[in-house]
């Protein structure tokens, strides 16, 4: 009688230890944002609506590396989708660069435990044009208000020699900087096993090249040095993700924007023979390109022209002329 009793105690514990238990999170292969690329490997691209740059999640065994730290709300999307892929911790984040829509979550991350990395360029930038950029971003988005600081957070963790490899415990993973492009601080992540590229912002898959801290005339030398990697995937930090015919599109787009500027400067044509500006941006030009590069080029085509004839007027680059040496 006695042990009847304490299998039917026993039996009722485990019930009511049921129905106050939380619901285990079931795992699925992919979710409706972030989807699989290959095993281990997932590509979220960011909502476009709320400044989001896209994502990229990879197992290396021990746990997970994501690539680009996103804007605090982004952030915090992602993280609810890497929940129902995987219950591997977020080790690892990797900056691109040090734009906010790629960086300012570093303290959203670092606060669960994962460790920020990045090429020391990136926290070079933060330097030049932090904190007023943070100071702006926090005035106008509350997301970035709600971290609470007077600044982006730099990289834990930074690398001078490329590349930098990690070796995880199922997977190898190099990360380049091959040059000055999009920004100083330009970092790829390569998965030589996989055959995978995330390129952040250097390589883009649409009209989203903004070329304010840019060294436009040295943008196609980078990618085609991450062309020679010869990924056959490709996942951009905007866009969507594809084959080798981003990066070679990409490369393209800056190959022509920059010798049709630079012929229009040597005969001699001024600024306003080529664009019109307004309020110190391009806002029309005549500069027209092939179709090839259509995909490329959209509103952001004439200050992208006025910029690369800034380069040429001042000889440097233009994160030099708006952000010194």
């Amino acid at each position: 009688m006695r042990i009847l009793l304490l299998v039917l105690t026993a039996i009722g514990l485990c019930v009511a230890w049921q129905c106050t238990a939380p619901p285990a999170v079931e795992t699925v292969t992919e979710t409706a944002t972030l989807k699989l690329v290959k095993e281990g490997i997932w590509f979220r691209m960011g909502e476009r609506d709320q400044g989001h740059c896209n994502n990229v999640v990879i197992d290396i065994g021990d746990g997970l590396l994501v690539v680009d730290a996103n804007f605090p709300s982004g952030a915090e999307a992602l993280m609810k989708d890497i929940e129902q892929v995987s219950e591997k911790p977020v080790r690892y984040v990797f900056d691109t660069h040090h734009h906010g829509d790629h960086a300012y979550a570093n303290a959203v991350w670092t606060r669960q435990g994962a460790t920020t990395l990045a090429y020391i360029g990136v926290a070079e930038e933060m330097k030049r044009y932090e904190p007023a950029g943070w100071q702006a971003a926090a005035k106008a988005r509350p997301d970035v208000a709600a971290v609470g600081a007077d600044t982006v957070e730099p990289p834990m963790e930074t690398f001078e020699v490329v590349p930098h490899t990690l070796e995880g415990a199922s997977r190898k993973v190099e990360f380049h900087h091959f040059g000055w492009a999009h920004t100083r601080g330009d970092g790829m992540v390569f998965l030589p096993d996989d055959g995978i590229l995330c390129t952040g912002d250097a390589i883009v898959n649409g009209p989203f090249n903004f070329t304010g801290h840019s060294n436009t005339g040295n943008w196609p030398n980078v990618v085609k040095q991450a062309e020679a990697l010869q990924p056959t995937t490709i996942l951009p930090g905007h866009g969507p993700s594809g084959g080798p015919e981003i990066a070679a599109g990409q490369r393209q787009f800056f190959e022509e924007l920059n010798a049709a500027v630079e012929a229009a400067f040597a005969d001699g044509k001024s600024l306003e023979d080529v664009v019109t500006v307004e309020d110190g941006a391009g806002v029309e030009t005549v500069i027209e390109l092939s179709d090839d590069v259509s995909n490329w080029v959209a509103a952001r085509f004439a200050e992208q022209v006025r910029v690369r004839y800034a380069e040429l007027a001042e000889g440097k680059p233009h994160g030099e002329i708006v952000g010194g040496p």
